[in-house]
């Protein structure tokens, strides 16, 4: 069987967590996880790394929607180098524009009250970034 792939929508005070299916094929949302540091989450993702064994992690990176690259991009970049040296895993960033405005259009029209969007945003936007992805890898295969 082969190895998942975990995907991270990672923010300040809370990272999505998704996973692919054993097959590596499709997108699952895992958690959101709360967090007041880096440190923190990096102790908190421990567990899922643990549980899933994965051969790769992919992170949203927050590219402006014109294309220019800010504050966040600069965070996240950080946050990529701490990741590879806490589990020695490959991490890919994956441009996720649109990703936190599509979770919120599913979970609207899904009929998700306000106040549950908050908490599940992040996992959703963690299995769409994830989604991309696994399509474009099987894309590619198929070509």
């Amino acid at each position: 069987m082969g190895k998942r792939t975990i995907a991270l929508d990672y923010g300040e005070a809370r990272t999505g967590v998704a996973v692919s299916d054993p097959l590596d094929i499709t997108a699952q949302g895992v958690t959101s996880i709360e967090h007041k540091s880096d440190k923190e989450l990096l102790e908190k993702l421990q567990k899922y790394i643990d549980e899933y064994n994965p051969k790769l992690i992919v992170i949203g990176m927050p590219i402006n929607m014109n294309g220019t690259k800010g504050d966040r991009v600069r965070k996240t970049k950080r946050f990529i180098h701490k990741l590879k040296e806490a589990f020695g895993l490959d991490v890919l960033p994956i441009d996720e524009r649109l990703t936190t405005v599509s979770s919120h259009h599913t979970m609207t029209e899904l009929g998700v009250k306000k106040e549950k969007k908050k908490s599940i945003v992040d996992m959703m936007s963690a299995v769409l970034i994830l989604q991309i992805y696994l399509d474009k890898k099987h894309n590619k295969e198929e070509d």
